[in-house]
């Protein structure tokens, strides 16, 4: 028998899943990629004490902004916050905790965690505040890192398009992290810019297998901001 992952909103998607301390996965690169409409209705929810692992924080009235304009995060695991005011401000009061990571390591964490590979050895990080408390062994004379691999209570990704089988295709720069961020996570829950049947994606195009997702809604309007808009001087 087939099972129904198709939730008609995202507060319907989330529905039973969310819960105050939970750990969860936010998918995206910058503003590109992110799941705008997931995020708005964790905010929604009030769910607090949240520890959040994203790439970026968002900025400050967008994306994960949203969470913190609300504070109801708790602790940021990311590799980039550099966007977000409100972060700085509370991070700097000593109201949100925040764990640095090299962008790559971030990466491989999450990688691993999907991947069922608890720790990892990396040079990055070596000789820096990132070694301090970590483990640290030679191979072949040189130092590495030991690292912990992630995994989540909920992933949150967007996708371009998907299939009713949670099937999911994403496009470009969206890919940096919502396809491992599908795999790390006990629930894995996407929104999607297309919503099609069974069938209709290419099998060779599939980036995502719908095995990793639980549940999936279509949007209604899909509004892409632009993070840092950079053009040519006029003549």
């Amino acid at each position: 028998m087939a099972v129904d992952k198709v939730y008609p909103d995202a507060v319907a998607a989330l529905e039973g899943v969310l819960r105050d301390g939970m750990t969860i996965m936010s998918g995206g690169f910058g503003l590109c990629g992110i799941p705008t409409a997931l995020i708005e209705a964790i905010r929604d929810s009030g769910v607090r004490e949240l520890t959040v692992i994203s790439n970026n924080a968002g900025i400050d009235d967008a994306g994960l902004g949203l969470l913190l304009q609300t504070r109801q995060i708790r602790k940021m695991i990311s590799s980039y916050v550099g966007e977000n005011q409100t972060f700085a401000k509370q991070y700097l009061a000593g109201e949100l905790e925040i764990e640095f990571n090299p962008q790559g390591t971030l990466a491989e964490r999450i990688r691993c965690g999907g991947a069922g590979i608890p720790a990892f050895y990396t040079r990055t990080g070596v000789g820096t505040l990132i070694a301090e408390g970590k483990d640290q062994r030679v191979f072949d004379g040189v130092t590495y890192l030991m690292e912990r691999s992630l995994f989540a209570d909920l992933a949150i990704v967007h996708a371009w398009k998907g299939d009713t089988e949670g099937n999911l295709v994403y496009r470009k720069t969206a890919r940096n992290f919502n396809p491992i961020m599908a795999t790390a996570a006990k629930v894995t829950v996407a929104e999607v810019e297309m919503l099609v049947e069974p069938g209709e994606i290419d099998p060779d195009h599939i980036h995502t297998p719908g095995v990793f997702v639980k549940r999936v809604t279509a949007l209604v309007n899909v509004h892409k901001r632009i993070e840092q808009r950079t053009v040519r001087k006029r003549a």
